[in-house]
C-alpha cells in the first residue's frame, strides 16, 4: 500500500522514456505497413487494433516488458495481419475465413426476417438507422445491408446489375425466395 500513488521517480521516468518510444515505434510502423491495418473493416481488423493498443499498454505498464519486447509484437503482429490481407486479396477462401459477408435485411422495403434473424437484428434496430439517417418509413428504402464492421448502410435505391451496389452482399436480390425472407413484414 506504500507505493499506491507513487513508487519512485525511476518508475515515471521509465513510463514517460518507454511510452514516448514505444509510441514513436508504433506510428512509424503504422505509416509503413499502411492504412489498412488500422482499418475498421471487419472483426479481423479490429482485433489487430485491440491487440496493439493492449501490447503497447503492456510495454508501458508493465515493467516486466522491456521496450524491445514491445517492438517485436509489433512488428510480429502488423507483419501477420498484413500477409492475411494479402491473401485474403489473392485467395477467395482466405478471404471467406477472415471477413464475414454484408448482409442484406430490408429489400424494396421489405424486412427480410430469416436474415434478421440469423444476423441477430431486430426491426427496432433498422428503424433507428433509418431515423438517423432522416427516413421516416421503410417503404422509402430499397435496401438496408449490415456491413462486414457492423454499420448499417441504407439505399434508397437499389439497381441490378455488374454495377450494383449490392453486388457482393448476400441474398441480394436474384438470390432472394419466400424460404430466406424475401416478401415477408
Amino acid at each position: 500500500m506504500e507505493h499506491f500513488f507513487f513508487s519512485s521517480w525511476t518508475s515515471v521516468g521509465r513510463t514517460v522514456v518507454i511510452g514516448t518510444l514505444a509510441y514513436a515505434s508504433l506510428i512509424l510502423l503504422l505509416r509503413v505497413s499502411g492504412k489498412r491495418t488500422l482499418s475498421k473493416m471487419n472483426a479481423f481488423d479490429f482485433v489487430v487494433t485491440v491487440a496493439m493498443g493492449s501490447i503497447l499498454a503492456s510495454v508501458l505498464l508493465n515493467k516486466s516488458v522491456p521496450l524491445l519486447d514491445g517492438l517485436v509484437a509489433f512488428i510480429l503482429l502488423i507483419s501477420l495481419q498484413f500477409v492475411i490481407t494479402w491473401l485474403a486479396v489473392r485467395y477467395k477462401w482466405v478471404s471467406q475465413l477472415v471477413k464475414a459477408e454484408p448482409a442484406l435485411l430490408v429489400y424494396q422495403g421489405h424486412y427480410l426476417h430469416q436474415v434478421m434473424k440469423a444476423e441477430r437484428m431486430t426491426e427496432g434496430e433498422i428503424l433507428a438507422g433509418l431515423r438517423a439517417r432522416g427516413i421516416a418509413s421503410l417503404e422509402e428504402v430499397a435496401a438496408v445491408i449490415l456491413e462486414t464492421d457492423g454499420t448499417l448502410n441504407v439505399l434508397k435505391s437499389a439497381p441490378q446489375g455488374p454495377g450494383s451496389a449490392l453486388q457482393h452482399v448476400a441474398n441480394m436480390p436474384g438470390q432472394l425466395t419466400p424460404e430466406n425472407g424475401a416478401g415477408n413484414r
